[in-house]
């Protein structure tokens, strides 16, 4: 852990383990696990979750913001194909916003 470092940063997990998920399960199995204290990053550090964002005007370290930016835009891609999927419980033109909302969100964490 770096602890000079002051930047903020994004989990490296960021669209597998998050509040959201973590409330399903609670709300499923009616247990309720903490946040971890310290998560790796997108660029690689070790940092305090407090340290971490997933709001893309909070996040001041760049490599982070690229990480985002690719993980969302994977995301994306891969909803797209799962609503073109025969046989999938996803509409297509729902799949269509998702994917829309996490390019959005990809734009707007890539600096410029």
């Amino acid at each position: 852990m770096d602890a000079a470092d002051g930047h903020i940063h994004v989990d490296a997990r960021m669209l597998t383990d998050n509040p959201a998920v973590r409330g399903m399960l609670a709300a499923t199995f009616g247990l309720v696990g903490d946040p971890p204290s310290v998560v790796t990053t997108g660029c690689g550090h070790r940092v305090p979750y407090a340290m971490t964002s997933r709001r893309p005007e909070s996040v001041t370290c760049l490599p982070c913001r690229e990480h985002a930016a690719q993980e969302h835009l994977r995301l994306a891609d891969r909803i797209d194909r799962l609503g073109s999927a025969p046989g999938t419980a996803l509409p297509a033109d729902r799949a269509r916003d998702i994917a829309a909302h996490h390019r959005d969100l990809a734009r707007r964490f890539l600096p410029g």
